[in-house]
């Protein structure tokens, strides 16, 4: 499978409109630790004028799941409300939250990272795209980028990862699939 063009997502996820009268319309794109969320992303906000949002800003090594909570409260909540919102930045080098960052009421918003088309945020999504890498390129990627020590925290999200594939099934739920095996859409 060859992956579309950047101008072909752009026309897929703008074809979907916002739910229940939100002005914005959330793009969420999930996938595995390492698989290219973060690259495509950044390609398609460039693309949208659009602000991305990460779920490393609100996930830890400690929490690489449950926090969602919070994201809803502080983001999607007043999104859906029309109103801006204001999350606080989870700060990984120091395990403590840290500055605020504001999302004003735009066209698009992109929720970028593993978990942003769970079961609890599909309500909020106008459309959700999915990164398919397999792990053993994800934890390549991901020592890669983190450094050979961080090997047992990656396998512990992994699993992590594992059971969050199996219970929300994003991959299933999304509108689009990209093969994070070959390169990302530019």
């Amino acid at each position: 499978m060859t992956n579309p063009t950047l101008t072909d997502i752009v026309g897929s996820v703008t074809a979907h409109s916002a739910p229940d009268k939100m002005t914005t319309a959330i793009i969420a794109i999930d996938g595995c630790g390492g698989a290219g969320k973060t690259t495509l992303a950044d390609r398609l906000a460039t693309r949208l004028d659009a602000q991305v949002i990460h779920t490393d800003d609100f996930a830890s090594w400690d929490n690489p799941l449950n926090w969602h909570d919070r994201l809803i409260q502080q983001v999607l909540q007043p999104l859906r409300a029309n109103t801006a919102a204001r999350y606080q930045r989870f700060d990984w080098s120091t395990n403590r939250l840290a500055e605020w960052h504001s999302v004003p009421v735009q066209p698009f918003v992109i929720l970028e990272g593993v978990s942003s088309a769970r079961i609890a945020f599909r309500q909020f999504l106008s459309c959700a795209i999915f990164v398919d890498t397999p792990p053993d390129i994800c934890l390549q990627r991901g020592l890669a980028r983190d450094g050979a020590d961080a090997a047992p925290l990656w396998r512990d999200w992994q699993a992590a990862e594992a059971a969050y594939l199996t219970s929300d099934a994003p991959q299933d739920f999304a509108n689009l699939k990209i093969d994070g095996t070959q390169s990302i859409p530019k």
